[in-house]
């Protein structure tokens, strides 16, 4: 999770998310490539009395800084579009949760398990224990095994809300009327922490999203203990 004065993005739990920091990183690279060459090209307009009488009406200068551009986009867009094929991409799943925003809280439906549903609310600040983390914990987290892929059903009771779990890379508007999904595979255990990131009223603020991801057996288990209560 996101830390104080953290600037960077978080460590990803998903084959997804890493492809997402790849791209970031590729695009950084090419914006420091461009500023630095702007900037070294403006600093020697400023500093240097010389000039290149080829260069001031010719045809040359007009194809460089036409093509150069374009082919800077091109390196750009083709991750990109690649990327973006790769995010809307259902695989078969093997554990379907299907998320329900109201406000302001978040309801959870096993689809793949008989009545195992639940309400998921933020735990109040004067509840919170030591461990706990202020306005992003909740009473019931959603479990899912890692190494598993998922598939995740968003709509909503009321208004827009957005199911977002950064470390994931999954960021879906839940729409009243509207089923919407996304797939994805957890790659390692842990607490994965979001919040609805779609403005939803006087509370928006407050109605996080806890992902626990468990081994297999694990979720089995919980599956079980949950029928049984």
């Amino acid at each position: 999770m996101a830390t104080w004065g953290y600037m960077g993005l978080q460590d990803s739990a998903s084959p997804l998310m890493e492809q997402l920091i790849f791209f970031h990183d590729h695009a950084m690279v090419v914006l420091i490539l461009i500023t630095t060459l702007v900037g070294y090209m403006m600093a020697s307009l400023f500093f240097n009395s010389f000039i290149n009488r080829f260069l001031l009406e010719n045809q040359t200068i007009e194809v460089i800084w036409t093509v150069l551009p374009a082919l800077i986009l091109i390196f750009i867009a083709l991750p990109s579009l690649r990327l973006l094929y790769l995010l809307d991409e259902v695989n078969n799943p093997s554990v379907t949760l299907k998320s329900i925003g109201h406000q302001w809280y978040w309801s959870y439906e096993y689809s793949d398990f008989s009545q195992l549903e639940f309400d998921s609310f933020m735990v109040p600040t004067e509840e919170l224990g030591e461990a706990g983390f202020r306005l992003l914990d909740v009473d019931n987290r959603a479990v899912l095994p890692f190494n598993t892929q998922i598939r995740v059903l968003v709509s909503a009771a009321d208004v827009i809300h957005s199911w977002t779990v950064p470390a994931l890379g999954v960021k879906v508007d839940a729409i009243p009327g509207r089923l919407n999904q996304i797939s994805f595979l957890i790659s390692r255990p842990g607490l994965f922490y979001g919040q609805c990131s779609e403005i939803c009223g006087a509370n928006h603020s407050f109605m996080p999203i806890v992902v626990e991801s468990v081994s297999v057996k694990s979720f089995l288990s919980w599956v079980t203990s949950s029928d049984e209560a």
